[in-house]
C-alpha cells in the first residue's frame, strides 16, 4: 500500500483475519491516502462493476473540478450520482458495447489517477461478478501511479480455483505485486491473540491449547470464542461454549446479551443476510429500535451508504439457525415485501426469501424474473446458477420443471455449464406425456448442446434431426435446420445443406423472434464463409452486432466464432483477426462463454498456420488441460500439437496427435479440422517411405472431402494426397484430383485452397522425366504457390513450396537457382522451429557442395543450433540411428554429437541429457 502502483492479493479461508489485515494496513498508510472500500456479496444482482463503484462514490472530495478532468471519466456519471458535481459532462453514447465498454474501464483508470494517492479494497473477490472482475483485470494490468490495489478472497471459493480474477494472473510489470496467502495460526499465536483480546498476559496452557483444538487457530473463531467467555478462564469455559466450532454457540452467548428490541433486529439481519438499510431491517424485524446496542455491542457491523449487518458471513448462519421455524418464515414473508418495495427489486434476493417463506408461487415467479433479467444484462452465469437451483430443490412443482428446463437449455447454449442441463434435459424427454412441441423444443436444446459443449456429433445430429421432426412448422425447427445445414459436420452433400438452410429461411420469416432470426442469419453468413462465397462480406455486414438484446448479441458472437474458424481455414487471416477480436468482445459482454472457449482453440490454429510457433507447444499442451471438459475446443490444440511434431520429425508424437484431432473417427468430428489431420497423416507415412499406405490414406480423405463438395477445404490434404499418388505410380489419379480440386474452387475467395492448386500442380509436373519444359512449368508453378503462401501469410507453406521449387530447377540443370531456393528455404524452416525440414534442406544443399550458415557461439559451453536439435531427440529417447534420420546426418556424426553434449553439459550418460534454457546472448551466423 505505500508503495504505489501496486497490486496484494490477500487470500484465505473464512475468518483467516483477511479483512483484519487489510483495514489494520490502512491505517498504517492512510496520512496522505484516500482509502476506499468495495465488497463483493454472495446473493449478487446483475450490476456489473458495482463493488468498484461502491467504493468510487466516497472520491466526492479527492477530486479536482470537472475541468481539470480527463472527459472520459464523464462516462461514468450514469453510474455514479454521488459525483456528478466533479464530473465532466458525459460523452455522446458509443454503437459499439465493446468500446463502451472499454470507455467506461478507461474513465475508472482515470478518476483514480486524478484521485492521487489512493488505496481500493475490493473485499470477497470470490463473489465479483464478471463485469467487476474484467475492470480489475484491467486496472491491474496498469494500474495508475498512486494506486494500491488490494484484493481478498476465500481461494477455495473462486469460480476457478487459483484465478481469483477469472483467468490467468501475470504480473503488472510497472506495478509492485504480492501475493498473501493466510494460514490458521498456531498454538502460540492463539494464545497470544487470547490475551491481547482478554488484557491478560500468561494465560494457562492448559486454557491456551483447549482454546486452539477448539478453533483450529481461526482467528475469528478465537476471537468470537474469547469474547463470549467472561472472566472464565479454566478449559472447562471452552466445553461450556458448545461444539468444536464454536461460532454457533459463541454467537447464541452473545445474543443472551441482547434485549429482546436488538435481538429482534439481530435476527432480522440474519434473515436478510446481505447489508441493507435501516427501514429494510425495521420492516423485517418490527421495529429497528435495538439496532444501536447491536451495533455497540458489536454483533451487528455499520457499512458505508448506511447500511447493516454482519462482519462475518459465519457470523449470520450462526444466528439465523436460532431463529425458530415458524419466526424465519415469517421472517422471509416479510423480507419479500420490504425488498419488493425497492425500485429495482433485487430479485435474486427475493427469489431466496420466497422461497424460504414456502411461497412457492412467488419463488417461482421472481425465480423466473431474476433469471431473465440476469440474461438481459448479460450475465449468463447468474441466471443459470439461478435455474439450476430451483430445479435442484425437491418442492419444485413438477408441472413447473419443463418451462425451467427449456429457458436453462436454451441460456446453456451459450455457456460452459452443461453436463448437468443434459442430464436434465434427457430427463425430460423421457416423460411420454410431454406434448410434442415441447418435446421438440427439449430435444433441440438437447441436441445443439450435444453437438457443441458436449462434442458428440453423432448423438447430437440425431437429436436435432429428430426435433425438427417433431417441431414440424414451427418457426423453431428453423434453429435445427439451420444447424444442420452447417457443412462442417456429417456426411451430407452441399445442395443437401442448401435445402436445409432455404427452409430455415422460410420458417424464421414467419415469426417476429429476433433472436431466432439472428441465428439462421448468422449460419447462412457462416454457410456462405464455409464454401469461400465472395457475397459473405455483405452477408455479415447486415449482422446485428449492437441489438439492444443480449441474447440476439450472444447469437452474433456464436456467428463469429464460426467466422473465425472458417476464414482461418480458408487463408484469410487478417478477416479472421477481426472476427476473433469481435466475439471475444461480444462474448465478454454478453456471457457467451461457450464461443469465446472455442475461439482459443481457433487462436492456436491460426498461430500455427500464420508461423507463430515460437511457444506455441507449450500454450497448446496447455490448452487441452484447460479445454478436458470440451472436446471439440481440445482437438485444435491436439491439431497444432501434432502439426509442429510431424515439422521436427517426432513421428510416434504428430501421430497420436494428429488421431485425436478427430483422425479416429473422422465422420464424427469437424471436417476441415479432420482433413488437415488427415494431409499430416500421409505427410507422415511418405516421410517414413510408406507411399503405398500414404496413397490408401489419400483415396479415403479425397472421398469424403468429395462427398461434402466444400473443395475450398482442401488446401491441407491435396498437396500431400497428391504427392501420395504420384509417388505410388499414380499419376493418371493425381492429375484428376488436382483437376477436381481446380475446378471445385473456380470462384471462391480461399486464398490458401488457391496456393494448394499450384503446389498440387507443381507436383504433377515435376512428375514427369520426358522434358525440361515441365520441370519449368513446374518451377513456375511453385513458385506461383510460394508466393501465395507468403501473402498470406503462411510461412511454412511458403517454405515446403520453395524446397519444391529448388527440386524443380535441379532437375531443369540450373544448380544456382536451385541452391538459391534451397537455402532460403532452409533459413524459412529453421526459423520457425521445423527441425527436420531445415536439416532436410541443409542435407541437399551439402549435396550441391553449398556451405550451409555457421553458427558463432558467444560463450564456451553454449550449445549450438544443431546440438540443441540433437539434444532434444535424445531427451525424447530416440536412438542414434532414428536421430541420423530426422535430422539428415550420419550415425558418425550423431555418435560425435552426443559425445559433445555429455562433455558441455556435465553428465555421464544419455539418459541424464536435457535440453537447457536457451542462453540470452544467443546466436549470431557467421
Amino acid at each position: 500500500m505505500a508503495h504505489p502502483p501496486s497490486v496484494a492479493l490477500v487470500e484465505g479461508e473464512p475468518g483467516i483475519g483477511k479483512t483484519t489485515l487489510v483495514h489494520a494496513a490502512a491505517r498504517a498508510v492512510r496520512p496522505g491516502r484516500t482509502i476506499l472500500l468495495g465488497h463483493c456479496h454472495q446473493l449478487r444482482e446483475p450490476f456489473p462493476y458495482g463493488p468498484v463503484f461502491e467504493a468510487l462514490r466516497d472520491l466526492a472530495d479527492r477530486l479536482p473540478g470537472p475541468e481539470r478532468l480527463n472527459p472520459v471519466t464523464g462516462a461514468l456519471r450514469g453510474h455514479l450520482p454521488e459525483l456528478t458535481g466533479v464530473l465532466p459532462a458525459a460523452p455522446m453514447p458509443l454503437t459499439d458495447p465493446g468500446a463502451e465498454r472499454h470507455r467506461l474501464f478507461r474513465a475508472v483508470h482515470e478518476l483514480l489517477a486524478a484521485a492521487g494517492p489512493t488505496v481500493l479494497i475490493v473485499e470477497d473477490l470470490h463473489w465479483a461478478d464478471d463485469g467487476t472482475q474484467d475492470l480489475l483485470r484491467f486496472l491491474r494490468r496498469r494500474p495508475p501511479e498512486g494506486l494500491a490495489l488490494v484484493l481478498t478472497y476465500r481461494d477455495q471459493d473462486l469460480p476457478a480455483e487459483g484465478l481469483p480474477l477469472g483467468a490467468s494472473y501475470r504480473h503488472s510489470p510497472g506495478a509492485t505485486t504480492v501475493v498473501i496467502s493466510l494460514e490458521p495460526l498456531d498454538a502460540h499465536d492463539v494464545g497470544t491473540l487470547a490475551a491481547t483480546l482478554l488484557g491478560r498476559p500468561g494465560l494457562p496452557a492448559g486454557f491456551v491449547a483447549r482454546l486452539h483444538e477448539r478453533t483450529s487457530g481461526i482467528p475469528f473463531l478465537v476471537e468470537e470464542v474469547v469474547r463470549s467467555l467472561g472472566d472464565d478462564r479454566r478449559p472447562e469455559a471452552l466445553e461450556r461454549a458448545g461444539v468444536p466450532r464454536l461460532l454457533r454457540e459463541s454467537m447464541t452467548e452473545r445474543l443472551s446479551r441482547l434485549s429482546p428490541a436488538a435481538l429482534g433486529t439481530v435476527r432480522a439481519a440474519a434473515v436478510l443476510r446481505l447489508p441493507v438499510g435501516e427501514p429494510q431491517l425495521a420492516a423485517v424485524a418490527g421495529d429497528a429500535g435495538g439496532l444501536v446496542e447491536a451495533l455497540r455491542l458489536g454483533v451487528l457491523h455499520e457499512y458505508r451508504d448506511d447500511s447493516y449487518g454482519f462482519r462475518h458471513a459465519l457470523a449470520q448462519e450462526a444466528v439465523y439457525d436460532t431463529i425458530p421455524g415458524p419466526d424465519r418464515r415469517l421472517a422471509h414473508e416479510r423480507a419479500v415485501a420490504a425488498l419488493a418495495a425497492l425500485d429495482p427489486p433485487p430479485l435474486v434476493q427475493l427469489t431466496f426469501h420466497a422461497r424460504r417463506s414456502g411461497n412457492l408461487a412467488a419463488w417461482l415467479r421472481y425465480g423466473a424474473a431474476a433469471a431473465a433479467r440476469a440474461a438481459a444484462m448479460g450475465d449468463t452465469p447468474l441466471a443459470v446458477e439461478v435455474l439450476e437451483e430451483m430445479l435442484a430443490d425437491p418442492e419444485l412443482p413438477g408441472s413447473e420443471q419443463v418451462a425451467l428446463v427449456l429457458t436453462l437449455g436454451r441460456l446453456s447454449l451459450a455457456g460452459l455449464s452443461y453436463p448437468r442441463v443434459i442430464r436434465l434435459l434427457r430427463h425430460l424427454l423421457t416423460d411420454d406425456r410431454l406434448a410434442r412441441d415441447l418435446r421438440g423444443e427439449a430435444r433441440l436444446s438437447l441436441g445443439l448442446m450435444l453437438f457443441g459443449q458436449g462434442g458428440d456429433v453423432v448423438a447430437g445430429r440425431s437429436a436435432i434431426l429428430a426435433a425438427v421432426e417433431e417441431l414440424g412448422d414451427r418457426p423453431l425447427a428453423a434453429r435445427g435446420l439451420a444447424a444442420l445445414a452447417m457443412p462442417g459436420w456429417g456426411a451430407e452433400s452441399l445442395p443437401t445443406r442448401e435445402k436445409w438452410m432455404a427452409r430455415a429461411e422460410e420458417l424464421v420469416a414467419t415469426a417476429d423472434d429476433a433472436e431466432l432470426e439472428a441465428a439462421v442469419r448468422g449460419n447462412r453468413a457462416a454457410l456462405a464463409m464455409s464454401v469461400g462465397a465472395p457475397e459473405t462480406g455483405a452477408m455479415v455486414a447486415t449482422l446485428p452486432a449492437t441489438h439492444p438484446s443480449a441474447a440476439v448479441r450472444r447469437q452474433v458472437a456464436r456467428t463469429f466464432c464460426n467466422l473465425y474458424d472458417l476464414a482461418a481455414t480458408l487463408g484469410r487471416y487478417e478477416e479472421a483477426e477481426e472476427y476473433g477480436r469481435q466475439v471475444r468482445a461480444l462474448a465478454e459482454e454478453t456471457g457467451a462463454f461457450f464461443p469465446a472457449y472455442l475461439a482459443q482453440g481457433v487462436t492456436l490454429r491460426v498461430e500455427l498456420l500464420t508461423g507463430r510457433w515460437d511457444g506455441l507447444a507449450a500454450r497448446a499442451a496447455a490448452a487441452i488441460e484447460a479445454m478436458e471438459e470440451s472436446p471439440v475446443a481440445a482437438m485444435e490444440a491436439h491439431f497444432v500439437l501434432g502439426r509442429l511434431a510431424l515439422a521436427s520429425g517426432e513421428w510416434a508424437e504428430a501421430a497420436a496427435r494428429l488421431r485425436a484431432a478427430g483422425l479416429g473417427a473422422p465422420d464424427a468430428h469437424y471436417l476441415p479440422l479432420v482433413l488437415g489431420a488427415w494431409g499430416g497423416l500421409i505427410e507422415l507415412l511418405l516421410a517414413r517411405g510408406e507411399p503405398a499406405r500414404a496413397a490408401a490414406e489419400a483415396g479415403k480423405a479425397v472421398a469424403r472431402l468429395g462427398a461434402t463438395g466444400v473443395w475450398v477445404w482442401g488446401d491441407q490434404l491435396v498437396p500431400p494426397a497428391v504427392a501420395a499418388l504420384v509417388q505410388a505410380g499414380r499419376v493418371a489419379d493425381a492429375t484428376e484430383l488436382t483437376s477436381r480440386f481446380a475446378e471445385g474452387i473456380r470462384g471462391k475467395q480461399a486464398p490458401s485452397a488457391a496456393a494448394a492448386v499450384e503446389f498440387a500442380r507443381g507436383t504433377i509436373e515435376a512428375a514427369g522425366t520426358d522434358s525440361a519444359v515441365r520441370h519449368e512449368a513446374a518451377a513456375e508453378h511453385f513458385a506461383r504457390a510460394r508466393a501465395c503462401y507468403a501473402a498470406m501469410p503462411q510461412p511454412y507453406g511458403a517454405a515446403r513450396a520453395g524446397e519444391a521449387e529448388a527440386g524443380a530447377r535441379l532437375a531443369m540443370g540450373d544448380r544456382t537457382a536451385a541452391a538459391a531456393a534451397l537455402a532460403e528455404a532452409a533459413e524459412r524452416f529453421a526459423a520457425l522451429g521445423a527441425t527436420r525440414d531445415a536439416a532436410r534442406c541443409r542435407h541437399e544443399l551439402r549435396g550441391f557442395g553449398v556451405a550451409t550458415p555457421a553458427v558463432r557461439r558467444r560463450a564456451a559451453g553454449l550449445l549450438s543450433p544443431r546440438e540443441r536439435e540433437v539434444a532434444r531427440l535424445v531427451a525424447l529417447g530416440r536412438t542414434n540411428k532414428e536421430i541420423a534420420e530426422v535430422l539428415f546426418l550420419s550415425r558418425r556424426t550423431v555418435e560425435t554429437h552426443v559425445a559433445t553434449l555429455l562433455r558441455k553439459l556435465g553428465v555421464r550418460s544419455r539418459t541424464e541429457i536435457v535440453v537447457p534454457a536457451e542462453d540470452p546472448a544467443g546466436t549470431t551466423g557467421a
